[in-house]
């Protein structure tokens, strides 16, 4: 049985920062970063039961072509994503009342819908990145126990010994998406490749304004890596953490990411509202 402040539920039985209970959602679920994108994809639902929101957790669940899906906001950062998964892992797999784990878990499917910088030319503005690998510069995956037999180990230290990886930074760790997820979208014109999960925006993605980084070379790094005919193909804030707890949860988790800057030459699309709609549709038609 779990202390109370492990698992922390509301006075209505709701889960602490999602605001919801058992029920409320699909095992199919589009995780998107932008509460405004919720209302935004959930047009294309019908027979809409749930509508909630909390802090930056905006939830909907609804019906699309038979299949019910939820779409929910998670905010900005690994940090969200903790929270995120660990409570809807929560919703299926841990009774409320009692905080005893059920005996039959069940497997939840996270399609992350995000936004993200190319780090290479052949990665323009505009196009849509299919995260095979995300590897975690947040350090979040090693605040949990028995994760070593998830991660892509030789990935990881090649990239942290290409990129003279200091000890005062946590070290990188590389784990992949669900291959079940990535046979799905195996037909769509997407590029494939390793995405880069930074613990924020600025300095950990080599962007310097009043303050210097650590390493004012570290995109061109990126870029100019390669393993085993795998390159590095963005930026983005979410994926490392999504895999890692997804996995060691026994769910399926995939990142898809439209590419709306490129780090390289510059270009960035300020309209890119309608490209999330489009991917939103395939994804939903797909899943």
């Amino acid at each position: 049985m779990q202390k109370n402040t492990e698992l922390i539920t509301n006075r209505d039985g709701s889960v602490f920062h999602l605001n919801l209970i058992p029920g409320d959602i699909s095992d199919k679920i589009i995780i998107v970063g932008d509460p405004g994108r919720v209302e935004m994809i959930s047009s294309f639902l019908h027979d809409i039961r749930v509508r909630k929101e909390n802090r930056e957790f905006r939830t909907v669940t609804g019906t699309f072509e038979n299949n019910e899906i939820t779409i929910i906001s998670s905010g900005i950062g690994t940090d969200n994503i903790d929270i995120l998964i660990n409570e809807l892992d929560a919703l299926v797999n841990i009774d409320l009342q009692t905080g005893i784990n059920k005996e039959d878990p069940v497997s939840l499917t996270f399609i992350r819908l995000g936004t993200s910088g190319g780090l290479r030319n052949d990665v323009p503005a505009g196009s849509v990145v299919l995260t095979e690998t995300a590897i975690g510069f947040d350090g979040l995956l090693h605040f949990y126990e028995g994760y070593e037999w998830l991660l892509d180990t030789s990935l990881s230290d090649t990239l942290a010994e290409h990129l003279e990886w200091p000890d005062t930074l946590s070290y990188p760790y590389a784990v992949n998406a669900s291959k079940e997820l990535t046979e799905l979208f195996r037909f769509e014109n997407f590029i494939k490749g390793i995405t880069i999960s930074a613990p924020g925006f600025y300095a950990p993605q080599g962007r310097s304004l009043r303050l210097g980084t650590f390493d004012n070379e570290i995109n061109g790094k990126l870029a100019e890596f390669s393993f085993r005919g795998r390159k590095i193909c963005n930026y983005e804030m979410e994926s490392s953490a999504l895999y890692g707890l997804s996995g060691l949860l026994g769910h399926k988790a995939l990142t898809l990411c439209t590419v709306i800057g490129n780090r390289v030459t510059g270009e960035f699309v300020h309209d890119y509202k309608p490209m999330i709609k489009d991917l939103a549709l395939k994804i939903l038609k797909i899943i």
